[in-house]
């Protein structure tokens, strides 16, 4: 097992955990049209890196464009959407818990949609790994409403990984990224027009567009980027085990912006996720079939079918 897709997978979500008390500051912000900006921010640094490492970005084709608007419309725009409504019914716990289920699911549908079984051993890691994660966000209080929320974040963050399989192949890290972030730049902003008006950028604060600008470079451009060449070189079912890494670097980063110290069991979930991630990004891989162009892939489901 090489090291560097572990590193870049552990880095990318090492950047999603930590980004949490930013975006905590757009509480009040049209986020919206934050997530606009932010993304076309994003699909900017991106083309800038793709040109200076002359690397060929190629368009999409027939069933493609589903697959990326299947990517963008459940792991970027539903995913965002079943945050902000998910926490007017939950605590931030139970959602983190709901996406802590997530290295189960791409333990057994990534392997499956890499064109051969589930590993028995990664999916004993995964389910050590998402008991440890539970441990680090603990548990939340919530009603029916928030429960179906946080199924819908579940839903939708697999989708992030498990859609953008069939495209690895011919577009690579970069050009998944690259187009993911187009679309969600077009999809956000639509969506930003009608529920905020065309007039919502005029209000956005200085401390907007710096939070805005910190998501675009880190959370982005840069974990898009990490994560999908993490999951094109180890597989979903491995890569998939990192996301536990989110959740610890949450904690470990609200201590060190001065918020109080891990109580016990956390500390005792950061361990539980060290021994999920031991156990399952150890022994002989099998290599992922995203490194060679697939077939003509078939259309992926539609965004409703994936959060049922």
């Amino acid at each position: 097992m090489k090291a560097l897709p572990i590193l870049a997978g552990a880095v990318g979500m090492a950047f999603v955990g930590g980004s949490a008390a930013v975006s905590g500051r757009l509480a009040d912000a049209p986020y919206l049209t934050v997530q606009s900006l932010r993304y076309a921010l994003a699909c900017l640094l991106l083309l800038a890196w793709a040109r200076w490492t002359r690397t060929s970005l190629h368009r999409p084709r027939g069933t493609e464009w589903l697959w990326l608007l299947g990517v963008t419309a459940t792991g970027l725009l539903f995913f965002n959407v079943a945050l902000v409504q998910g926490s007017k019914h939950a605590e931030p716990a139970v959602l983190g818990v709901a996406v802590a289920c997530v290295p189960i699911l791409l333990a057994v549908g990534g392997p499956l949609l890499e064109g051969r079984g589930p590993a028995p051993r990664v999916l004993a890691a995964a389910i050590v790994v998402t008991l440890g994660a539970g441990l680090v966000q603990g548990l939340g209080r919530t009603d029916g409403v928030g429960l179906f929320w946080a199924a819908v974040t579940f839903a939708c963050e697999a989708a992030f990984t498990l859609l953008a399989i069939p495209l690895l192949g011919r577009h690579g890290p970069l050009g998944v990224s690259v187009h993911t972030t187009a679309l969600a730049t077009v999809l956000f902003g639509a969506v930003g027009v009608l529920a905020e008006g065309p007039g919502a950028v005029t209000r956005l604060r200085a401390d907007d567009l710096l939070a805005g600008a910190y998501l675009a470079v880190l959370l982005t451009a840069v974990a898009f980027l990490l994560w999908y060449t993490c999951v094109a070189r180890l597989g979903a079912g491995r890569a998939g085990l990192l996301t536990g890494v989110a959740p610890i670097s949450a904690a470990l980063t609200g201590m060190a912006l001065g918020g109080p110290s891990p109580q016990p069991l956390v500390w005792l979930g950061i361990a539980t996720v060290s021994a999920g991630l031991a156990l399952g990004l150890t022994g002989r891989a099998q290599p992922s079939p995203a490194a060679a162009p697939p077939p003509v892939p078939a259309p992926p489901p539609s965004p409703a079918s994936a959060l049922a």
